[in-house]
């Protein structure tokens, strides 16, 4: 008991702490998207913080628009000398779903060190209709710093605005990666059940590569349907990437793969389509109608996209893993814990680079 209690004074003495830090500093607000916005596949949005211009297609779905209007995949790069950054969020919908509140709802920091992003902060947005005002990082030496910081995956913003100690510089950061790759796809991309929002696929594709992944991962609701294939068609990307196989079902998969691949190749000839296996889901392994529909899936991929490489230039199919040796990397059954996201990129990162390297894409 003593040391539950020892606990939560230690905790309590640190919030304190966090809290001291912030009441003795007089901040300097800069909205975000006077920043430098990264990861974002279409810029002609409704609020700056959302991912899709739907004026792209009349076909949308009320799904497709509440999932399209969070902030899943978009970041701020800026510059800032200031010893302490906050962050001050005005919600439009703060999502209580999902497994993390880091994730859902909270802000995830990377500050550059010798030349690589390294981790440096992170708050969760507490679900209030009042603007939240959280702590990210202090107690930083002096100096400039470049600094990417990623928005929640699966809430709405009205306002992001980067607190910083006021007389302090902060301005907008070069843009920091290379190209617009467009990578499109289910819940996987859109981040379910990782534990934050920079531990995503596309956020490590990204760290990884320098190429900048722009995500339209939209959860359960990626079957290649009408809507995004005709708002693919007019995105500005230089190379696309799909996990076009993890939702829906074999006869989706067969329904619409083709005229898919068509459609974005009719406005986009010269442009590489790379498809990724779906991942092995955990369900598998004791449900047997489970381990059937995601069998029937798979296979029903597998076999259309030997014809579609074959059928289209351009087009190519490469294999993807979530999986430890011991299968022990999902959080649910079916989505992978940020372990298994990690180990997703890592698996298609080589595959990936070098496909895009035959186009000049580096």
């Amino acid at each position: 008991m003593k040391k539950i209690v020892s606990i939560l004074v230690l905790a309590a003495i640190a919030l304190g702490v966090n809290a001291q830090n912030m009441k003795d500093v007089t901040f300097q607000f800069t909205e975000a998207s006077e920043l430098t916005l990264c990861g974002k596949m279409f810029n002609d949005t409704p609020t700056p913080y959302q991912r899709m211009d739907f004026s792209k297609s009349d076909k949308w779905s009320s799904k497709d628009i509440n999932l399209l209007e969070m902030s899943s995949g978009i970041s701020v790069a800026f510059e800032t000398d200031s010893p302490i950054i906050t962050v001050k969020v005005d919600w439009l919908e703060a999502s209580e779903a999902q497994s993390s509140g880091f994730g859902t709802r909270g802000f995830d920091l990377y500050i550059k060190k010798d030349g690589k992003w390294l981790w440096a902060g992170i708050v969760s947005g507490r679900v209030s209709d009042e603007p939240y005002h959280g702590r990210l990082v202090g107690n930083m030496k002096e100096g400039m710093k470049e600094c990417l910081l990623y928005l929640p995956l699966y809430s709405k913003e009205k306002s992001v605005q980067i607190g910083t100690k006021e007389g302090s510089v902060i301005r907008p950061g070069k843009q920091p990666f290379r190209h617009k790759i467009c990578l499109h796809g289910s819940s996987y991309m859109h981040g379910s059940n990782t534990s934050r929002s920079g531990a995503t696929v596309p956020a490590y594709l990204t760290r990884l590569t320098g190429l900048q992944f722009c995500s339209l991962g939209v959860g359960g609701d990626c079957f290649m349907q009408p809507s995004f294939r005709e708002a693919l068609t007019a995105a500005e990307a230089d190379a696309f990437v799909f996990d076009a196989f993890s939702n829906g079902s074999d006869k989706t998969i067969e329904k619409n793969l083709f005229a898919f691949i068509e459609s974005i190749q009719s406005t986009h000839p010269g442009v590489p389509l790379i498809f990724m296996s779906s991942i092995y889901r955990e369900k598998r392994n004791f449900d047997t109608v489970v381990d059937k529909s995601e069998a029937d899936k798979d296979a029903m991929a597998r076999k259309l996209m030997a014809e579609a490489v074959k059928k289209y230039k351009d087009v190519y199919f490469i294999e993807s893993n979530a999986s430890n040796e011991y299968h022990d990397t999902t959080a649910d059954g079916t989505h992978p814990c940020s372990d298994g996201y990690w180990i997703w990129a890592m698996s298609v990162k080589k595959q990936i680079v070098k496909i895009l390297g035959k186009y000049g894409i580096k």
